[in-house]
């Protein structure tokens, strides 16, 4: 039966049908920016507190390797062994890098033709004509032959694929920056809070010391019948509570030296020795990023950026699904029954074919994907705004604790120099004879308290200001890939 020609209108309809967009655009959606971050306008400077007073710099870009503002050589080669060494970093690395390979192959496997060789020798045995003196025939069948086969991605099902796959990958290179990130953030504030806690330690035991002196001192007035027996027991109970502490306050402070060692790569037992705590410069210039930039600049809301192209793109590959197929076949080799008959020239063999289908009935299923892959692009949609909401409201967070922190530190400090001449004053009076012995331990405890605090708000400022580092992310630059669907759009 002769084939039917395509008719011209036909052929028409079927390219314009190619050329239509199949999926949405893959952009992200418009985000209404804030004029501001939080509910109140950050100020140029914060409150000056230990001789700094931290500059927030509005319309900054974010700094690559802000680390290195503390003023530590001790900090920054901590950040670059962790990051060179980090057993989770390499293993996302390797995972990326696997993951790229798998792309590539997937993508040229779908442009290009696939071609294989192949080569068959059998014996036979059949069944012959039932009138025939033998009923069965034995014979050989030797074949060899090239064939190729070639998928026309005629509405693009083939390239959205592509493009989702492209854009998954661009989904794992942005987790692994944020990884990155994130490990030097860790690293940054467990030096800082490890040091810290040295400190605490430190001056813990001296309070449980003096307040063990007071302790004594007042049960020896108790003996003389200068104080009451309460008091010398709630001298006790006070000197006993800071001595019960300060176990667990040593755990904490090694457990953080046993997370920092890890972080690096290290078993826990080579732990790196503190750092100074007092000789961390806090960071006088600190970026705050426009909100459009932000946009552009931290790792999360570029992931949630990649994941709306991939929904893009399923909603295309799905659409496609529904259209044509047309596949190239081509065959050429030798056969024959006995090996020379198969490698002379009458065993020559080839094929060429092609195939078309079109999907007619399945059930509602084809309809059914591509609705589930629309749904999913709306989900994405509102994820990504999910996304850009939470990190503005990481920034706003996150000045807001910092500007706060710096005020609260300025008053602790005020406090310690109080604590501290009131101290000295009563030490002198002491040595004078104008006051008794326990009232300088006493004196020294509350300004031994009063570095407490102090030292609380000093860290505080220094690992808020590596989180709002954090939370301006990492200075704009190109894509790992392009996951643009419409830039494959079929036709």
């Amino acid at each position: 039966m002769p084939r039917t020609p395509i008719r011209p209108a036909v052929l028409a309809l079927l390219l314009a049908l190619g050329g239509c967009a199949f999926a949405p655009d893959g952009k992200p959606p418009a985000v209404t920016q804030p004029a501001q971050y939080g509910v109140a306008p950050t100020p140029a400077a914060g409150a000056t507190a230990q001789g700094v007073a931290q500059r927030f710099e509005h319309g900054a870009r974010p700094v690559p390797e802000w680390w290195k503002r503390y003023g530590s050589a001790a900090l920054d080669a901590l950040v670059q062994e962790g990051l060179a060494n980090s057993p989770d970093l390499a293993a996302a690395e390797r995972n990326l890098a696997g993951a790229r390979e798998q792309l590539r192959g997937q993508v040229n496997s779908s442009l290009m033709p696939a071609v294989d060789a192949g080569a068959d020798a059998t014996r036979r045995r059949a069944l012959t004509m039932p009138n025939l003196p033998e009923p069965t025939a034995r014979y050989n069948v030797f074949t060899g032959q090239v064939q190729a086969r070639y998928d026309l991605d005629l509405f693009g099902a083939a390239r959205f694929a592509n493009l989702s796959l492209t854009a998954q990958f661009a989904q794992q290179a942005f987790q692994l920056e944020s990884a990155r990130r994130a490990l030097a953030g860790n690293i940054v504030t467990g030096a800082i809070s490890a040091s810290a806690l040295a400190q605490r330690v430190a001056l813990n035991e001296k309070q449980a010391l003096l307040a063990r002196q007071v302790a004594r001192d007042t049960q020896r007035r108790y003996e003389l019948g200068a104080a009451s027996q309460n008091d010398a027991l709630d001298a006790d109970q006070d000197a006993a509570a800071l001595e019960a502490a300060l176990p667990m306050l040593r755990a904490r402070w090694h457990a953080t030296r046993h997370a920092l060692a890890v972080l690096l790569g290290r078993n826990p037992d080579q732990a790196p020795p503190d750092l100074d705590f007092d000789s961390l410069a806090v960071p006088q210039q600190v970026p705050v990023v426009v909100p459009s930039e932000l946009l552009a600049s931290r790792p999360d809301i570029l992931l949630a950026d990649a994941v709306v192209q991939a929904a893009a793109a399923d909603v295309g590959a799905a659409t496609a699904q529904l259209f044509p197929s047309l596949s190239l076949s081509a065959s050429m080799g030798q056969a024959g029954f006995n090996w020379p008959a198969a490698m002379s020239g009458a065993g020559a063999i080839w094929a060429v074919g092609a195939s078309l289908t079109q999907p007619l009935f399945h059930g509602g299923a084809l309809l059914a994907e591509r609705d589930a892959a629309k749904e999913r692009y709306q989900a994405s949609l509102l994820q990504y705004r999910q996304t850009v909401l939470m990190a503005f409201r990481d920034v706003a967070d996150t000045l807001s604790r910092l500007e706060g922190g710096g005020q609260a530190l300025a008053s602790a400090e005020a406090s310690r120099q109080a604590a501290g001449q009131s101290y000295r004053n009563t030490a002198s009076r002491v040595r004078l004879g104008a006051l008794p012995p326990y009232t300088e331990y006493a004196a020294e405890q509350h300004y031994v308290a009063a570095r407490l605090r102090e030292l609380d708000y000093a860290e505080a400022r220094l690992t808020e200001t590596a989180a709002l580092f954090q939370a301006m992310g990492s200075p704009a630059s190109p894509a790992p890939v392009s996951a643009s669907p419409a830039a494959a759009s079929p036709g």
